[in-house]
């Protein structure tokens, strides 16, 4: 029996350590542990609600417009807020767009390198990349030369002894390296050309939200960004014009790269559809909304929950049913730490008792994580793509459906092989296409509106505080691009007396519960093949298809308040 641990966990957001039990070549238990505390809802208390927002898009520099929203919802909702039509589908081209970029980013440059060996790129044959490249996809960068061009720069990296530059860190020559180099070297010219390409698209952000990472033009009752064709300083014509060619070329690469080549990479690796299963339990808030905003049945993304794997059934939600459990995560509850709370009276007590650093192992027998643990009616939950395929799938989501049975079909593989790693890569695909579609329907939608004469983004109905009652609690959710978020407020005397945030990673890599369940990540990694101890990959492979964000999950600051680390530029 092996004993190891990988930390940090790499290519994602935040600091993640992940123990693994490894006997006979498997993984026979796992623990996964954040090692950063998260303070921002002690930030939050005692400030106007109507700023929270500001405050918790600050909790990720990657995950920010989902945090925005969340938190401008919470508000909403527990002063009984509707936005106008304008507001809703601004809202939702900037979440959807982030849903695209972010999708992609997670594909290329924080999953891909577990599946793709840069190492043999270098072996392979450009002209039989280039057949491949144009044999799955139309895309006009296909040619001999330009795969050779690309190979040309790997091939000066390795050459130049700076140890392959960004490629540097990999298991190259892995055991569990399945593709051949023509592959692989598809993958690599994919990968850089995925780094221009999100630059540009993100930018529909800098058109509606003012900037990117931390758009600027949320509001509670709205959007504070006007709509005026004739306006210079508005949401006008021109913009428009430049959104509408920033989809498109979101729409092209989404369909004639991302997809190709996640179907040629997919193929090769399908015998990880065995891997990576969760306990089966899936939750998903439901999004998009095309009316009011808090009347789930107007949502495009439907609302509900799986249990044990049963697409036969859709489980309604209700919020009042989740808890947050710190059995063991490095906090305290005033009453008992093995009773759950519900966010909306949840309890933000920071209190460490693991090893000072650095430790060989965690005391996982006790508290070892900043992560608490929550749970639905006591159960561990997935949340993220694959739980919205599947909660859309169950529902009789039309467009899902087709997608989902298309996209099974070119893989060869059944609906039950998604709860898996390889079906994380897949859902989160499927639901790019889905999207980006969607996106440019919301964009329509929105030149119609203008088009007609509707120019409102703002509800201003009870912005003034003295209209607010004495106290009011409510929540703000969103599907986030890794899975379902949630914000809970409570307001007194027109400050915010308790703020909660369930986040996805929160859900997906929560450690033990009270009961000694364990969370997603901790399950997922149950019968993982481990060639090489020392050299884990298939344990990225897994906890990569959830798109970590500990970030998140556990906001960087130290348990009293102080600057945990400092970081000074030399010149």
């Amino acid at each position: 029996m092996t004993r190891i641990a990988v930390d940090p966990i790499t290519r994602i957001e935040g600091h993640l350590r992940i123990e693994a039990q490894v006997e006979h070549g498997v993984v026979t238990d796992a623990w996964s542990s954040s090692t950063m505390f998260r303070g921002m809802e002690i930030v939050l208390k005692g400030r106007d609600p109507r700023d929270a927002w500001l405050f918790a898009q600050r909790i990720c520099g990657v995950c920010t417009t989902v945090h925005a929203l969340a938190s401008v919802r919470a508000v909403e909702d527990a002063l009984d807020i509707e936005v106008p039509a304008n507001a809703q589908l601004i809202r939702n081209i900037i979440a959807g767009t982030q849903w695209v970029q972010d999708h992609v980013i997670h594909f290329y440059h924080l999953h891909a390198l577990d599946w793709v060996d840069v190492v043999s790129a270098l072996k392979a044959d450009p002209r039989e990349t280039s057949r491949l490249a144009t044999s799955i996809s139309p895309w006009p960068k296909s040619s001999t030369d330009y795969f050779r061009g690309v190979q040309g720069k790997l091939s000066k990296l390795a050459e130049s002894g700076a140890d392959l530059g960004l490629f540097a860190n990999g298991y190259w020559g892995h055991p569990a390296y399945k593709l051949p180099p023509a592959v692989n070297l598809l993958a690599v010219a994919h990968y850089l050309e995925a780094l221009e390409w999100q630059r540009e698209v993100i930018k529909v952000q800098a058109i509606l939200g003012a900037k990117n990472p931390h758009p600027q033009t949320y509001l509670v009752g709205g959007m504070a960004i006007p709509v005026d064709p004739t306006s210079q300083v508005a949401i006008n014509d021109h913009r428009l014009a430049e959104q509408l060619r920033l989809i498109r070329l979101a729409k092209t690469f989404v369909e004639q790269v991302y997809i190709p080549d996640l179907l040629a990479i997919g193929a090769a690796y399908k015998d990880w559809a065995k891997h990576g299963a969760s306990a089966g339990n899936y939750l998903c808030y439901g999004d998009f909304p095309s009316g009011n905003s808090r009347d789930p049945s107007s949502f495009w993304i439907p609302r509900g929950i799986i249990v044990n794997g049963d697409l036969s059934h859709v489980v309604p939600f209700d919020e009042r049913r989740v808890g947050e459990d710190v059995a063991h995560a490095w906090f305290t509850y005033s009453d008992s730490d093995a009773v759950p709370k519900h966010p909306l009276d949840g309890q933000t007590n920071p209190k460490y008792t693991g090893p000072k650093p650095p430790y060989q192992t965690l005391p996982t027998d006790e508290k070892y994580s900043w992560v608490k643990a929550p749970r639905y009616d006591k159960m561990p939950m997935e949340v993220g793509p694959l739980a919205r395929l599947l909660v859309g799938y169950a529902s009789g989501h039309k467009q899902i459906r087709s997608a989902v049975d298309t996209t099974c079909h070119a893989l060869g593989v059944g609906i039950p092989a998604l709860s898996s790693t390889l079906g994380r890569i897949v859902a989160r695909g499927i639901e790019t296409q889905l999207m980006v579609d969607k996106v440019l329907q919301w964009h329509d939608d929105l030149v119609a509106n203008v088009g007609s004469g509707d120019l409102r983004v703002h509800n201003g109905t009870r912005w003034d505080p003295a209209t607010w009652p004495a106290t009011a609690a409510g929540w703000g959710a969103h599907e986030g691009p890794r899975g379902s978020l949630g914000h809970w407020i409570r307001i007194k005397d027109r400050a915010i007396e308790n703020y909660q945030c369930v986040v996805p990673t929160t859900w997906n890599a929560s450690p033990r519960d009270a009961a000694g369940i364990r969370g997603p990540y901790e399950t997922a990694l149950l019968g993982t093949p481990v060639a090489d101890p020392q050299r884990p990959l298939e344990i990225l492979r897994t906890i990569h298809s959830f798109d970590p964000c500990m970030a998140c999950a556990v906001h960087v600051t130290g348990p009293d308040g102080s600057v945990a680390v400092t970081v000074e530029r030399s010149v």
